[in-house]
């Protein structure tokens, strides 16, 4: 049962407690990558980094050892839309971890000196990628299709927008931002629902509303395109795709349950079996669909010889078009919703990635559907949705493809 709170300066707070020695707690704030101006590309990652590195009492060594002294784990991440710092720590250090939280987003001083020792690390972290195609090739799609959007931008950056962020940039971005009413605290720990009131409290409440509201641009424009870069790595990696829906939409769900059966985490989805299994034309080949708070996107991603892209291509949309024509039969649809269903429960027992989800979950939709819930919407899901969905998203004119030769 999930436990949850608003503070009067608009945290808030939720909480699943589970009988574990070990407890997960994450800060989640609504900003991200898209919402840096003009003249901030890469800052929300790069503030990231350099939120570690010394507050008005701490230096970075005691904020790396303040939970890693007890067996803790501090991490943080960086998202187009969210910022996250989270850890995890033996249950008895909730108030340890609440306490640091509290003073790496509230009192990080940002040193100069190490702004400028940082950015040497975040451009490793940006040559390293340009060394994995098959991750950068991601980014590069999402900037395809969201031309002229800042959304379609880069987490990272690039070398020359990370050379010019400066400490009056980054302190002018977290004063903008990272304010009480956009953030909420996600927990999954054996810790009373009080107690964790009461902690929040004491280390949160004497922070106002001070940020500004969210203004962010909607991509309202796309046109597909068929984009092809030389970037001469020994294989081919290609990304065939189109925008899709956003958060709020209501066949998110479905699009979800078609994108798991064309090229889920299973072995056994179609694009698995026919590309993979049964031509043997590529090692990885997987689907996905990303939802954003005003678009979404959705994907395929394979990498084969050079000789066989036309072909793997074909095959996708060969299995993107059956799925627009045909309607799965009832033994079909059961075996596709089961999966989902165990998917999504053995998930549900990876608890820091449960506190995770529930915590981006309470930043949207103020809300956690609860197991049971989403099990029921699930089986609700008809073939007949399924094919309107698949007529919305895998139409062959409205598919993009970016391909590394």
């Amino acid at each position: 049962m999930y436990q949850t709170y608003i503070f009067e300066n608009g945290l808030r707070l939720i909480h699943y407690r589970v009988p574990a020695k070990a407890a997960y707690c994450g800060l989640i704030i609504n900003v991200g990558s898209r919402d840096e101006r003009e003249e901030e590309a890469g800052i929300a990652h790069f503030i990231e980094h350099v939120i570690f590195k010394g507050t008005e009492k701490r230096k970075a060594y005691h904020i790396l050892s303040r939970l890693e002294d007890v067996g803790g784990e501090l991490n943080a991440y960086t998202t187009k839309e969210d910022t996250c710092v989270y850890a995890t720590f033996m249950a008895k250090d909730y108030e340890r971890a609440l306490e640091l939280f509290a003073d790496l987003v509230f009192h990080s001083v940002f040193p100069e000196k190490e702004i400028e020792k940082e950015k040497d690390v975040v451009l490793d972290e940006i040559n390293s990628y340009k060394d994995t195609p098959g991750e950068l090739i991601f980014d590069d799609f999402e900037e395809l299709v969201y031309e002229g959007y800042h959304i379609g931008r880069n987490i990272l950056g690039d070398e020359a927008a990370v050379e010019k962020i400066s400490r009056d940039m980054i302190l002018n971005f977290v004063r903008r931002n990272y304010s009480p009413d956009r953030m909420v605290i996600s927990s999954v720990g054996d810790i009373p629902f009080e107690k964790l009131v009461r902690l929040v409290e004491k280390y949160f409440a004497g922070y106002g509303r001070r940020g500004e509201p969210l203004a962010r641009v909607k991509p309202e424009l796309y046109v597909p395109r068929f984009v092809e870069l030389d970037k001469e790595t020994h294989q081919s990696h290609c990304i065939i795709g189109n925008v899709a829906y956003d958060s709020k939409e209501d066949k998110r769900l479905p699009l979800s349950l078609l994108v798991n059966l064309l090229g889920g985490t299973g072995m056994n989805t179609r694009l698995n079996l026919n590309i993979r299994e049964r031509y043997g034309l590529a090692y990885n080949i997987e689907a996905s669909y990303t939802p954003y708070s005003d678009t979404g996107v959705f994907m395929i991603y394979f990498g084969c010889d050079r000789e066989n892209v036309d072909w793997c291509l074909e095959l996708c949309k060969r299995e993107m078009k059956a799925l627009c024509q045909e309607k799965l039969g009832p033994v079909q649809m059961k075996r596709a919703k089961m999966q989902m269903i165990g998917q999504l429960t053995i998930s549900s027992e990876n608890f820091e990635n449960l506190m995770l989800s529930n915590g981006k979950s309470y930043l949207i939709y103020d809300k956690v559907d609860e197991l049971e819930d989403i099990y029921a919407q699930i089986e609700e899901i008809t073939p007949e949705l399924l094919v309107q969905v698949a007529e919305e998203v895998f139409d062959e004119k409205k598919l993009s493809v970016l391909l590394y030769k």
